[in-house]
């Protein structure tokens, strides 16, 4: 049997409530039951679906044409219905009473007295009658719940209670679901990514910016048409006001910008407006590799330039960071395609212009549902079969050219010609190596108007690396008088650190992080202690990082081995005899020497500011 066949009896037994979704906990369940084939089938359609619910129109596209075990299939819903022991619950008060009953009468080991059987028996009907009790509470059969397994049912019951209330008492040392900690190693990492980004930022005369992590959430529900608006961290504060925990920056970057405006519309400062900022997004998603619930975000943004000149300084800015940090375009791509060629396309597929943006939505999950689903989905959205085959098309284009001649005579040439500008334009800049022409690429945001862009491995093991593109049109929905050109670019910090760890590049990047400090200043005794402090401080006004020893080593050898696990270049030792003399003994802990094969050099405390800064200029 073929899916078609009985889709409509399976249907109903999946969506009882005709609402064409299905909940996505339920999905799996129903997956893990089925026949061995149809579970692969299934878990993979899991695997690529987003969200907490399953659409069934594009679940029923991904079976269609392949062989079902329709037996298999109604069993498997079956089995995933049947209350499980571990969900059923119980009262406190039938708890106690099962307590009682278990008190009334112990098992003996021999054979028992007749005041014992007698004990037993009572216990027996006592039970019996409490657990058809239950069972009529619960609505169970006794057929499907025998005694024996509501007795186990109601002992697992207790257990996950003891652990339930043994969890409340303790405190979680995980971080929230889809957040991270930073511990000093790891947060000298993400420093490291964060200086080699802003390095670039900086190197293409682009000015730093921050706003509050807290934004309007209208400022996000205003663009219809994208999963993100059910993906905030949004609730009412405490004034009553609606709020989120930004899931992006561009509509902040698009408010700050109008606060820049005058009453004409005109932008009061130097145009054209270069910012970037690397805040902290959230977004409620599935967790995965490269993708979190909060991330950092690195985002570059020209406002004022029409033409594709803003996106190609974006595209060199990225490749440049690339090169920063030892990737090249072997490692990476970046596809590009046009939005503009895409709505004039949509448009002369008969699809209404008001439809585009959530067209886009769905068309932006091609290369992870395949063009069935997006076809299914596409067709959920009134959009006609034939209309999704030319739009298809389109996107299966393999250069310029080739979408050029499908496009000639049916649209406006003129966004075709930008992008083969881009490219001209690319070699000149030297990073042509790292774009592809690629006619699939949209970008799910609704508020891109022309040229995207969007980088990936070419080993293809990992999400969207990075993204961007041309949004005119977004500061004019949040009341400009007039459009105002921008475009920007959106580069997340968890999917580039699995980059790094896939090309190798990682081991590198930790021995440059390493715990670093110019000296370790070490008390000789607890006499001493005051002196070294002095020391420390004379370094530090001298500009040196300093870490001084909390407590006097008695043991020289411990003294130098804390100061090399520290990343110290020198040791400076307060010993009694140097003291005295108004001087230190200075050791380098970098000239690969033992400690007793080189006891320092003694420095007068008068000259040590100055002979170490020699040394570091070295």
């Amino acid at each position: 049997a073929r899916m078609g066949a009985d889709a409509s009896k399976i249907s109903d037994a999946l969506d009882k409530g005709k609402t064409g979704k299905l909940d996505r906990k339920k999905a799996s369940e129903i997956a893990k039951n089925l026949p061995k084939k149809m579970a692969a089938y299934a878990d993979a359609f899991l695997g690529e679906a987003k969200g907490d619910t399953v659409d069934m129109k594009s679940l029923f596209a991904h079976f269609e044409g392949k062989k079902i075990d329709q037996r298999g299939i109604f069993q498997a819903i079956k089995k995933a219905n049947a209350p499980k022991a571990a969900s059923l619950v119980f009262t406190d008060e039938e708890l106690k009473k099962a307590a009682g009953i278990d008190a009334m009468a112990e098992k003996p080991r021999g054979r028992p007295t007749p005041e014992q059987a007698e004990a037993l028996k009572k216990q027996k009907v006592a039970k019996g009658k409490f657990l058809d009790e239950c069972r009529a509470r619960l609505g169970l059969s006794k057929k499907d719940w025998s005694d024996k397994k509501m007795t186990k049912a109601i002992e697992e019951f207790k257990k996950s209670s003891a652990e339930a209330e043994k969890k409340k008492a303790m405190i979680s040392l995980e971080p929230p679901s889809g957040t991270r900690d930073f511990f000093p190693k790891e947060y000298a990492v993400q420093k490291w990514l964060f200086q080699k980004m802003k390095e670039t930022a900086k190197a293409f005369s682009f000015q730093e910016y921050d706003a509050p992590v807290l934004e309007h959430a209208e400022l996000y529900k205003r663009k219809a048409g994208e999963e993100i608006t059910a993906q905030m961290y949004n609730f009412i504060d405490k004034e009553g006001a609606e709020v989120t925990l930004r899931p992006e920056m561009t509509p902040t970057l698009a408010r700050m910008v109008m606060q820049k405006m005058d009453e004409r519309g005109e932008i009061r400062e130097l145009l054209p407006l270069k910012w970037f900022s690397i805040p902290q997004c959230w977004r409620f998603e599935t967790v995965q590799r490269g993708r979190k619930r909060e991330h950092y975000q690195w985002n570059m943004d020209i406002v004022g330039v029409p033409g594709v000149t803003a996106e190609l300084e974006l595209l060199a800015a990225v490749t440049t960071f690339f090169k920063s940090i030892g990737i090249t375009g072997k490692d990476v791509g970046i596809k590009i395609n046009s939005r503009k060629v895409l709505g004039a396309i949509v448009e002369a597929a008969g699809v209404p212009k008001e439809m585009f943006a959530p067209v886009c939505v769905i068309i932006d999950k091609l290369d992870k549902i395949g063009p069935e689903c997006v076809t299914a989905e596409l067709t959920e959205k009134k959009v006609p079969v034939e209309s999704s085959k030319m739009i298809l098309r389109a996107m299966e284009c393999k250069s310029i050219e080739e979408l050029a001649e499908l496009c000639k005579g049916k649209v406006d040439m003129t966004a075709v010609d930008e992008m083969k500008t881009l490219f001209a334009y690319a070699k000149d800049y030297g990073f042509a190596d790292f774009l592809i022409f690629d006619a699939s690429v949209v970008r799910g945001l609704a508020y891109y108007t022309g040229i995207v862009f969007e980088c990936f491995d070419r080993q293809k093991k990992l999400r969207a690396i990075c993204g961007g593109g041309r949004y005119d049109r977004l500061l004019s929905l949040y009341g400009s008088q007039k459009e105002v050109p921008c475009c920007g670019f959106g580069f997340g910090d968890c999917v580039i650190m699995e980059l790094l760890k896939e090309l190798k590049l990682m081991d590198k990047v930790l021995e440059e992080c390493k715990r670093k400090v110019d000296f370790v200043v070490a008390p000789f005794n607890a006499e001493l202690f005051g002196a070294a402090c002095s020391v420390a401080a004379m370094l530090r006004s001298g500009g040196f990082t300093v870490d001084m020893m909390q407590k006097a080593e008695k043991k020289v050898r411990n003294a130098f081995s804390y100061a090399d696990r520290a990343g110290a270049t020198y040791i400076v030792l307060v010993a009694p005899s140097e003291w005295e003399k108004k001087a230190v003994t200075v050791k380098s802990l970098r000239t690969g020497g033992r400690e007793d094969e080189d006891r320092g050099e003694e420095i007068a405390l008068a000259d040590l500011v100055a002979k170490m800064q020699k040394a570091f200029s070295r």
